[in-house]
């Protein structure tokens, strides 16, 4: 296991739709967990593999406090997401300084590719449902800020771009 380096926007990668994962290797079990150990460094409670330069549909989530509770997905997928809202501060490592309030659904069921192999559905709600979300996202070639109004999305990338140098 290793912490691995975090691209950096505006990395066209950061804009490229991820792979699919075919199968639940030992190769893919070792990206699942040096992820685990790069999101635990950032801090943050969500990472997807594009953010580290891996280009498949791999994501990992833990919001607890303790640290204990590793979401390993491969090809998340949203099935269902509930009407009522929820607005959480996301940030970005690939955007370092900045962040914004995005509304997203407040709960959602997802079917993916659980660490064993088998397809799995699990509902998640609150900031475990805001974590996948942004994973997903990132998955599909988009970022956080991709959920503001065009006015929005262009001061928080000009005040990146400051903070950047």
């Amino acid at each position: 296991m290793s912490v691995r380096a975090i691209i950096q926007w505006p990395d066209k990668r950061l804009r490229t739709a991820a792979a699919p994962v075919e199968a639940i290797t030992d190769e893919i079990r070792g990206i699942w967990a040096d992820m685990v150990e790069t999101m635990d460094a950032m801090p943050g409670v969500g990472l997807a593999a594009p953010q580290i330069g891996v280009m498949l549909a791999l994501a990992v989530v833990d919001t607890s406090t303790a640290r204990n509770r590793r979401i390993l997905l491969a090809n998340p997928q949203i099935i269902e997401t509930s009407a009522k809202p929820n607005v959480h501060e996301e940030a970005s490592p690939c955007l370092p300084g900045v962040s914004a309030k995005i509304t997203r659904p407040r709960a959602l069921s997802v079917r993916f590719l659980n660490a064993d192999g088998v397809i799995d559905r699990r509902e998640f709600v609150g900031l475990d449902a805001t974590s996948v979300q942004h994973q997903i996202d990132h998955l599909a070639g988009r970022m956080y800020f991709d959920n503001l109004s065009k006015t929005k999305r262009d001061m928080l990338l000009r005040r990146a771009k400051k903070l950047g140098g």
